[in-house]
């Protein structure tokens, strides 16, 4: 091995190059060369095109749906144990099916748990992941996992906006110790919405537990799939007095007409992280990077230090 090479090198998933070469211009490596081959029944093959024999490897791949991008991951991390890598880090920003984390009613999967053992058994050393939809997922795994949280790169952003009579707000009873985490950062109040579904991204009715009358309020959570939540909540809140309000959420799903909900809604702004690449353009919609978070943390793997100081939560 060359003096001059890397110890450790990025690749990334097809879906996954955008951020991942953010990541790696942060870290101060070129991306990582793979190619995939594909078959025209929709069968594809991952090949690394240079060596990565006795070095560490970050494969960075949200598995954000389809589930191409999952199965992308397994192929690629066992592509790199075949190919004598010495440590395999599976960079997972958006750590997809994490939303099936228990047993809610009989005779359903527990799919975070199935993705953890298919991501073990393929050969992954360790996992490296942003705001899991449950902290409990990390139970999952029998490798090391470094959770991130966003509120290292959300925090700074609020701060910037110098809004006075401030007030942190959970969409849900779930996400309160969210909130409550963000609000002792940021000396405010904390609000929560109390939500009933008919179903499945349904609301029937959602009633606020505290005041919101004369205050700026930001909604945290974890991620917005329809935005049929967040855009209610908004909508609930002006309605009771409060000045503006704005919403974190650090993976932006947004499917079926998420777009929509959110330019009609109340909201108004709505920050969220690259994680997962946003389907289109929005006035309302802010993106902040999280790749200098993941550069700096896996440049802290990689000479074993302490990543301690980037919990904020």
């Amino acid at each position: 091995m060359s003096y001059n090479e890397p110890e450790a090198k990025i690749f990334a998933c097809s879906q996954s190059v955008y951020l991942a070469e953010k990541i790696a211009k942060e870290y101060g490596v070129p991306l990582g060369k793979v190619t995939f081959s594909k078959y025209s029944d929709g069968e594809f093959q991952p090949s690394f095109e240079e060596s990565i024999r006795g070095l560490r490897v970050f494969l960075v791949c949200s598995t954000f749906p389809s589930s191409d991008n999952l199965m992308e991951l397994l192929l690629m991390i066992d592509a790199a144990k075949r190919a004598s890598a010495r440590h395999i880090t599976a960079v997972i920003p958006y750590f997809g099916w994490a939303r099936q984390d228990r047993k809610d009613k009989p005779r359903v999967p527990i799919g975070a748990k199935l993705v953890a053992k298919l991501l073990e058994a393929a050969g992954a050393t360790r996992i490296m992941t942003m705001d899991l939809h449950a902290d409990q997922i990390q139970g999952f795994f029998e490798k090391p996992v470094d959770h991130l949280f966003a509120s290292t790169i959300f925090l700074p952003y609020v701060k910037s906006l110098a809004l006075e009579n401030l007030t942190i707000a959970s969409p849900d009873m779930g996400g309160s110790k969210r909130a409550y985490a963000y609000s002792k950062f940021l000396q405010s109040d904390v609000v929560i919405c109390y939500k009933q579904r008919k179903q499945a991204n349904v609301i029937d009715t959602m009633e606020l537990i505290g005041e919101v009358r004369g205050r700026h309020v930001i909604l945290v959570d974890d991620m917005i799939d329809t935005g049929g939540t967040l855009a209610k909540a908004a909508d609930v809140m002006i309605e009771k007095g409060a000045l503006s309000v704005r919403a974190i959420c650090t993976h932006a799903i947004l499917s079926g007409t998420a777009y929509e909900k959110i330019e009609n809604s109340k909201l108004e702004e709505l920050i969220v992280t690259d994680s997962i690449p946003l389907k289109k353009e929005s006035t309302k919609i802010k993106v902040v990077s999280c790749a200098p978070l993941f550069a700096e943390v896996m440049h802290m793997v990689q000479n074993n230090n302490s990543i301690s100081g980037k919990f904020l939560m």
